[in-house]
């Protein structure tokens, strides 16, 4: 029986995310779409990547691309994991599906930003490189964020998120560094 009722409790939670969503996909469309705060928003998702097409490092932007997608795929999975314990939220949404994430900072801000430490200096030492995007990212844009409404964290210090930056960092540049990059047509 218990397996049964994990069932309904599970088909009640679902029900209860779609209402969520509903309430945040309206949210967006009646309040936010096309509010300077919204263009804001869609200019700090597309912005990035075009600065980052222009000054990359062309030889190495394979490399670079692996980093930032690991990038991505964590922090979505760190905010996920955070958000659904309350520790954060992202009050203002940007498109009307998948509401509880901040596209612009998980699919550009911090992919780009981790690529382009790493590309920058690459024999500086990399505790001082990590360091100096944590600080900026934690205890710059982080609060930036929170003054315009887009971030709001729960008794949640910023050190906690220096920390999240470094590991964030340190990931994305061992799977830069990954050796056995082999061109396919060669196999």
């Amino acid at each position: 029986m218990a397996f049964t009722e994990g069932i309904e409790q599970s088909k009640e939670g679902t029900q209860l995310f779609i209402e969520a969503n509903k309430i945040m996909s309206e949210a967006v469309v009646d309040h936010f779409l096309f509010t300077w705060q919204w263009w804001f928003g869609i200019g700090l998702f597309i912005v990035p990547w075009i600065i980052w097409l222009l000054f990359r490092k062309k030889e190495i932007t394979g490399r670079l691309l692996l980093g930032g997608l690991v990038t991505i795929i964590l922090s979505l999975i760190i905010d996920l994991i955070a958000i659904s314990l309350g520790l954060w939220r992202y009050p203002v949404k940007f498109i009307p599906v998948g509401p509880i994430f901040l596209l612009p900072y998980h699919l550009s801000l911090v992919p780009v930003a981790v690529m382009f430490t790493i590309q920058i200096k690459p024999k500086a030492n990399l505790l001082v490189k990590g360091a100096i995007l944590a600080a900026i990212s934690a205890f710059g844009g982080m609060k930036f964020f929170v003054w315009i409404h887009f971030y709001e964290p729960k008794n949640w210090l910023s050190i906690y998120d220096f920390c999240i930056y470094m590991f964030l960092f340190y990931v994305a540049y061992w799977f830069t560094k990954i050796d056995g990059f082999q061109s396919i047509s060669k196999q």
